[in-house]
């Protein structure tokens, strides 16, 4: 007999306009704004292969976890996909919610500490419908990413002119979605279908993959996530080798960038010793030293993404973007 399992359809699913958000928004800053002040020795190196990437069709990847929008960069990403600098971009499970609350109601992110004692967190009307928008993506056979982007760019979303997801399905640029199973709110709801979440986030990574085959001579870069960032890359970069090794090809020379907020010590080009709590940081280990110890190079940068996205943004355009 199967274990016992929650019952979904007593749950009390309210609507957005109950909830307070801790987000709007004013909090996205302007194309046209001066730059918050920011500066890093790397950021003219990494502005300049992605410049040089692009005539190339070498992979531009900017991977990101979902707290990357709500320090209100989307504009600043949305261009970079516009010029041809970033040619992929890849979220965790929470980033879409985001991107979505924001082009529905110009608001998104909700206080845990407050939602999660009444039990009230996560169990938002609208956001729940992504549920839906995934099932039938999943079942035309597209990605997470642009289900939600084409549902987006086409649905009435008053603000889909700062959604990064609407922006990827009309520039024909992949916006991939790499979810954990229970980690995003959206799971709680009772239209949410394992299985079509699945289907829709393998076949993300597939596309994600594919643009791994292109990175020799490319750029991929992870702004702020620890886990998904570096796992999902390992294990596609690994697949693209293998075929391009039986092809006789390579894919070693190529840049990474792992952008956060934590400070590390050391050489960040060198593997932290395994007495040390810093091996245990995936970007580090991952992007930093592994995957480009045969002919690629590696930069950290510690900074607000308020500040390191636009400073990135700005470094590019300087030379040429």
């Amino acid at each position: 007999m199967p274990h016992p399992a929650f019952d979904r359809s007593r749950l009390r699913i309210q609507p957005l306009a109950n909830r307070r958000h801790d987000l709007d928004l004013s909090i996205l800053l302007p194309l046209d704004a001066p730059p918050p002040s920011f500066d890093h020795p790397a950021l003219a190196t990494l502005g300049q292969r992605l410049v040089e990437a692009r005539p190339r069709g070498a992979a531009r990847i900017l991977m990101m976890g979902a707290h990357v929008l709500r320090a209100g960069v989307a504009r600043y990403l949305i261009d970079l996909m516009e010029r041809g600098l970033v040619s992929h971009v890849a979220m965790n499970g929470a980033g879409p919610i985001h991107d979505w609350e924001f082009a529905l109601v110009g608001a998104s992110t909700e206080s845990v500490a407050r939602y999660i004692q009444s039990g009230e967190f996560g169990l938002w009307e609208e956001t729940g419908r992504m549920n839906d928008t995934i099932r039938s993506g999943a079942r035309a056979g597209m990605g997470l990413g642009e289900a939600l982007g084409r549902a987006i760019l086409d649905g009435p979303f008053p603000h889909k002119d700062i959604s990064v997801l609407a922006a990827g399905a009309r520039l024909g640029v992949p916006v991939t979605v790499h979810v954990g199973i229970g980690h995003d709110i959206i799971h709680e709801h009772p239209n949410c279908d394992g299985a079509a979440l699945g289907e829709a986030s393998y076949q993300d990574f597939l596309v994600f993959t594919q643009t791994v085959t292109k990175l020799e001579g490319g750029v991929m870069l992870n702004f702020g996530s620890a886990v998904m960032g570096p796992e999902v890359y390992l294990k596609a970069l690994s697949m693209a080798r293998n075929v391009a090794h039986q092809e006789g090809r390579v894919i070693k020379h190529f840049t990474t960038g792992v952008f956060d907020l934590i400070p590390i010590e050391g050489d960040t080009r060198r593997q932290a010793p395994k007495t040390d709590p810093q091996y245990y940081y995936r970007p580090w280990k991952t992007i930093l030293v592994r995957t480009v110890a045969d002919g690629g190079k590696s930069f950290y940068i510690q900074g607000d993404h308020r500040a390191t996205v636009p400073a990135l943004y700005g470094a590019a355009l300087a030379v040429g973007g």
